[in-house]
């Protein structure tokens, strides 16, 4: 398990904007089947963790698994409880931004099926729609 980037200039980033669709990280590059998202949003660290072992697991370790997103986005938080005002909250974890379009997972080295079965239990992990590409 990865735990984010190793040195960043900032310690608090803002969020920004996300835009709507991708353009540029949308085909494949090493594998035969994608995962892509079909909606822009931020994906956790923990969640990107949890498809991604739900995926081998599926398939039984027998497949070269890439992961095309990485989580280098602070995510901020304050505590319950806390009034409005006096800054932005402590850092709580690492975020992934994703554009819509953008591939998340690719795969190969397995039959077809049971890729398929895999990025299927894999994409119920995220937080946003996903398809299944080639």
């Amino acid at each position: 398990m990865f735990n984010g980037p190793k040195q960043i200039k900032y310690k608090k980033i803002k969020k920004g904007k996300l835009a709507k669709l991708e353009f540029k990280s949308t085909e494949l590059k090493f594998g035969s089947i994608g995962l892509k998202a079909a909606e822009s949003g931020i994906i956790n660290l923990r969640q990107i963790e949890a498809a991604r072992q739900a995926i081998t697991r599926k398939a039984k370790r027998k497949l070269k698994i890439w992961i095309r997103i990485f989580p280098d986005l602070p995510i901020t938080s304050k505590p319950s409880g806390v009034r409005m005002g006096k800054g932005k909250g402590q850092f709580s974890h690492w975020g992934a931004r994703v554009r819509g379009g953008t591939v998340i997972f690719e795969i190969c080295g397995i039959n077809i099926n049971k890729i398929l079965v895999a990025l299927k239990t894999g994409g119920a992990k995220l937080p946003l729609k996903t398809k299944i590409f080639n």
